[in-house]
Parts: C-alpha cells; sequence; structure tokens
C-alpha cells in the first residue's frame, strides 16, 4: 500500500487513481499522519438466471380467479 502527502496528491491525483482502480489502494498523508485512503470501488457483476432450476412455480400459479376467489384468498 503506497502513501503520498497531500502536495504529491494535488499534482497526480489523475495518475493514483488509475493505480487505485486496478486494484491498488492508496494511503493520503497530511504531516506523517494517515489521513484518508483510497480504495477501489467493488462492481457486483449481475448475471442474469442465475436462479434458473432452483425455482420451480407451483402449476397453475398463472391461472385466472375470479373476484369472490381473490377475496377469499388476499382479502380484497
Amino acid at each position: 500500500m503506497a502513501a503520498y502527502n497531500v502536495d504529491e496528491v494535488k499534482i497526480s491525483l489523475s495518475k493514483l487513481l488509475d493505480r487505485v482502480a486496478e486494484g491498488e489502494e492508496v494511503v493520503i498523508v497530511r504531516h506523517g499522519t494517515p489521513v484518508a485512503k483510497l480504495v477501489p470501488v467493488l462492481h457486483k457483476k449481475r448475471v442474469l438466471g442465475s436462479m434458473r432450476g432452483l425455482i420451480t412455480p407451483e402449476k397453475g400459479w398463472d391461472a385466472a380467479i375470479d373476484y369472490r376467489e381473490a377475496e377469499e384468498q388476499f382479502g380484497l
């Protein structure tokens, strides 16, 4: 983990952000004392269909029901 003082960060922020984007962590120090840390943001990639095969709907789950049945089942 690299450490940079505030003046260095002001001059080369863009380059430091490139390093962070590649996975490196950067500590910013002021007068020799760490005050902040730049860390990469983790992006979680969503996978479509990842639940396929894990959930099985009941037969007839999409069958139409009349008003009375809806009232009985759901209190409408």
